[in-house]
């Protein structure tokens, strides 16, 4: 599994995500988005219909009918009752998701303990494959 550590320094969660779930969707995966936070999982929401100016993302809300037909569902639990293999962390917490072969992890600078904490767990792990990126100004860079 590989996962992801993105640092938000400039930008929140919702504006990053259409960005990581419009690169889920041209590899042809499908995306599990979860959060605790009601009104953030409604921020992204939003900007999955409206942040990308050349397209929207088709996606749900966890608990409809269709959950097993959406590219893109969005979650309170980690459950990927679309399917998906690939996850984003969107408000910071770690979770555990079966058949989960990609992960990210989005966190704000108040969280960083938390992410170094898992950081280290998850190098622990056979088969973790971990990279960390930060905001450079508008870009996202590799490092340290």
């Amino acid at each position: 599994m590989r996962v992801d550590f993105y640092q938000l320094t400039r930008d929140p969660a919702e504006l990053v995500l259409p960005l990581i779930a419009r690169n889920t969707m041209t590899a042809n995966e499908r995306l599990l988005v979860v959060s605790d936070d009601a009104a953030q999982l409604a921020r992204i929401s939003d900007a999955l219909w409206t942040r990308l100016p050349e397209s929207f993302l088709a996606h749900g809300l966890a608990g409809g009918e269709h959950d097993t037909r959406q590219p893109i569902l969005l979650s309170a639990i980690p459950e990927p009752a679309n399917g998906a293999r690939f996850i984003a962390l969107a408000d910071g917490v770690w979770r555990e998701s079966e058949g989960t072969t990609r992960a990210f992890l989005l966190f704000p600078p108040d969280r960083i303990d938390d992410a170094r904490a898992c950081w280290r767990m998850l190098g622990q792990r056979e088969g973790v494959e971990r990279k960390y990126w930060k905001q450079d100004g508008g870009k996202w860079r590799e490092g340290p």
